[in-house]
């Protein structure tokens, strides 16, 4: 908390605070209309008592902020922002009335360790860090320069010391449990989770850095930090348990117990993440759909639902149906319009040249669209936009030629030959679209002589990892070995065919061939556009945990 307290606007004022378990419980209120797709109804419960209780103004503010992130809209981003800019600052009122109060210093920038501190403070304390993160969150959201940059950081810094210190004194004996500690300890432990797991996934090297700066990583504690959050009737749980369904089904591909079977849009949308995962496919699409019919309010969640039927029925092969999602993203949602057309193009390519195209749109026309939809996100164009702009080059000239499956290239890079591995028929029917793509590269034109080994080897990527999925691992790994050197463009496409074949060794316990490979993989020779390791499988999926007797210090991670 900085010296800009003494400012007389932000000192308390006498009369006395508002209830502190009464606000808990109409905040608690709030939450559960929103879980229950009410969303304005919850925003109403909250708004009037936004400038004198800290709780209502946290909730509102993270509730405006989630429909922020959603949108994607400048407005909505600065609405957001200032709202929990107004919250920090009366979170920062009790703190100061507590320094006041005890006479604390302003070393440390909150006052938790010292004996007497009241409960109100400490709400305080760990409203003022949650938002201070979300602060930050928003900040790398909206600004692109460094400067912004820099000041989002120190925002997280300050709130991480906060939450530590939070979490240490609430285990001391000078903390009394009141009759909300249980929020408290449920606040600590959202903060707490969040900055052990999300740093866990940090590449080993940054770790050590953070770790040296002062910050911790430590996955298995801030999951169990979670889990204790989310598992309590505190105001926090439903931003445990949110975190930890984005864990397990997006960050990892393991599943834990079964989501809570809530009417919500957002259960709805982890469980219809689940059945995904677990490759059915058409269960998936009846629970993303119910979430689009459970509630009309926000679009955004919609959104969200269109992205993963988008995929599912890309991975039955119905591409003209992931056109039509890809479509509606790329006219009402703003996160990544780049992505959105490109897969638009994508997946109309896939369709027989004399098979009529929706709308009369041509992807060679989309394809050219790609690189001006280009945009930043924290000061870094994404790296599925980057991706995208550099393949959609072929299309740029007069000649345009044509990549041969990019609706599949991409679903690899998006992990989702995991999901076709789990039903053989999915397998099988892209097994027979890379082989009439193979057809075609053998009877193609001239033109494409500049592309063909590139092209060749991504098919044999794919259909490697077709093969190792159907249980041929002899034919995957001939596949995997064949992937060549002397590539043009693709050359993630040489350390991406090393990771799956140390895969496709580790799991038939030749673990001494793997670990070479895997070296190998990140290693690598320095290609154009960084080294192997900057081109494993660069976009959001599962990288597999080090099998057991095999360190990660082993593996050269």
């Amino acid at each position: 908390i900085s010296d800009s307290l003494t400012s007389p606007s932000l000192l308390p004022t006498h009369s006395p605070p508002p209830g502190l378990a009464a606000a808990l419980d109409e905040c608690m209120e709030a939450m559960n209309s929103f879980l229950c797709n009410h969303f304005d109804e919850s925003l109403e419960k909250l708004q009037p008592r936004t400038k004198e209780s800290m709780y209502h103004a946290l909730v509102y503010a993270t509730i405006l902020e989630m429909q922020a992130m959603m949108t994607f809209e400048h407005e909505d981003i600065v609405q957001a922002g200032q709202t929990m800019k107004e919250a920090q600052e009366i979170c920062q009122r009790w703190v100061w009335g507590a320094h006041r109060r005890w006479g604390w210093g302003w070393d440390s920038g909150i006052g938790v360790g010292v004996a007497g501190t009241g409960e109100v403070e400490l709400h305080a304390e760990v409203c003022y860090a949650e938002c201070l993160l979300q602060r930050a969150a928003l900040t790398f959201l909206q600004d692109e320069n460094m400067v912004n940059f820099l000041k989002g950081g120190i925002k997280v810094r300050s709130s991480y010391l906060i939450y530590r210190e939070l979490s240490s004194f609430i285990q001391s004996s000078h903390c009394t449990a009141g009759a909300a500690h249980v929020h408290l300890e449920g606040g600590v432990a959202l903060g707490i989770g969040a900055f052990n797991l999300t740093l866990s996934l940090f590449p080993p090297r940054i770790l050590k850095l953070l770790e040296f700066a002062g910050f911790s990583g430590d996955k298995d504690y801030g999951l169990q930090q979670l889990h204790e959050g989310a598992t309590t009737l505190n105001l926090r749980a439903l931003l445990c348990t949110m975190l930890l369904l984005c864990y397990y089904t997006f960050l990892t591909f393991i599943l834990g117990r079964p989501v809570v079977r809530w009417g919500g849009a957002i259960f709805l949308f982890f469980a219809g993440r689940i059945e995904e995962i677990k490759g059915n496919i058409s269960e998936a699409i009846g629970r993303f759909e119910a979430g689009c019919s459970a509630q009309q309010a926000w679009k955004q969640f919609h959104h969200m639902c269109y992205w993963e039927l988008m995929w599912c029925y890309a991975y039955k092969g119905m591409w003209k149906m992931a056109y039509f999602y890809a479509d509606l993203l790329s006219k009402e949602n703003r996160w990544s319009k780049a992505m959105y057309v490109y897969m638009k193009a994508a997946f109309l390519s896939m369709l027989p040249p004399e098979e009529p195209r929706p709308f009369g749109e041509s992807e060679v026309e989309l394809f050219r669209q790609v690189s001006s939809f280009k945009q930043k996100i924290a000061g870094k164009s994404p790296p599925t936009e980057k991706f995208a702009i550099r393949k959609a080059r072929r299309y740029k000239g007069s000649r345009p030629v044509p990549l041969l499956v990019p609706a599949l290239e991409m679903m690899y890079m998006w992990n989702g030959f995991t999901v076709l591995g789990k039903q053989r028929e999915l397998l099988e029917g892209t097994l027979e679209t890379l082989t009439r793509a193979e057809k075609r590269l053998q009877e193609s034109p001239g033109n494409r002589i500049e592309y063909q080994m590139d092209d060749r080897c991504l098919l044999l990527l794919l259909k490697g990892l077709c093969m190792k999925h159907l249980q041929s691992p002899a034919e995957a790994e001939a596949c995997f070995s064949a992937v060549e050197k002397r590539l043009r463009y693709d050359h993630y496409l040489v350390p991406n065919a090393l990771l799956e074949l140390s895969l496709l060794h580790l799991a038939q316990g030749r673990s001494e061939e793997a670990v070479p490979l895997l070296r190998r993989a990140r290693w690598g020779p320095a290609t154009r556009g960084g080294g192997c390791c900057n081109n494993v499988r660069p976009m959001v999926g599962t990288f597999p945990e080090a099998p057991a007797g095999i360190s990660q210090n082993a593996l050269g991670c």
